[in-house]
């Protein structure tokens, strides 16, 4: 199949365009699906995504009272909502406050579990126990601050268990090997 664009050359990319409720399928070379990509990108910036879902939202304040500004640099929420990129690695610590809600709307969850291998069960297994120890600090949280401190000191002997249980784990697994 020839592409649609250029009708030239083989059509190895498909779209399916829906503009006021009309849908359009195309098939595009490589060269004028890149032109294609560029063009959507101009029209609708990742930038402009990120604000239309912060905004949409109200998630904690209005954008334009969000005082909120990185000390290592400098970048503002506001340049931050503009651009649609984080200066550097301490604007997650600066902006957590209004990232989390952001990364939970649009990935489901503001925790990165990552993906492993099929064959390697014991990474995978590893990943799990520190993803649950990451939760139960969240709980751990939570119950300090809601002053159930029974509940906190169960949760804390509950983390201190299975990070023992980790150290203990790597060490077999490197003497294994």
């Amino acid at each position: 199949m020839l592409c649609d664009i250029c009708n030239q050359n083989e059509a190895t990319v498909h779209l399916t365009e829906i503009v006021n409720e009309q849908v359009t399928e195309l098939h595009l070379c490589e060269q004028c699906a890149q032109q294609k990509s560029m063009q959507m990108e101009q029209q609708f910036g990742l930038s402009d995504l990120l604000a239309g879902l912060a905004d949409s939202d109200k998630l904690i304040a209005a954008p334009e009272k969000i005082t909120a500004k990185c000390l290592n640099c400098n970048l503002t929420y506001k340049d931050f909502k503009k651009i649609g990129r984080l200066g550097c690695s301490e604007c997650y610590v600066y902006f957590k406050k209004y990232l989390t809600p952001l990364l939970k709307r649009i990935h489901g969850s503001n925790i990165h579990a990552g993906k492993t291998p099929q064959k390697s069960a014991l990474v995978t297994k590893v990943k799990k126990k520190a993803l649950s120890v990451f939760e139960l600090k969240e709980k751990l949280q939570q119950a300090i601050a809601s002053e159930e401190f029974e509940q906190a000191a169960t949760i804390r002997d509950q983390i201190r268990e299975l990070e023992k249980k980790q150290k203990n784990g790597t060490k077999d697994e490197e003497g294994c090997e």
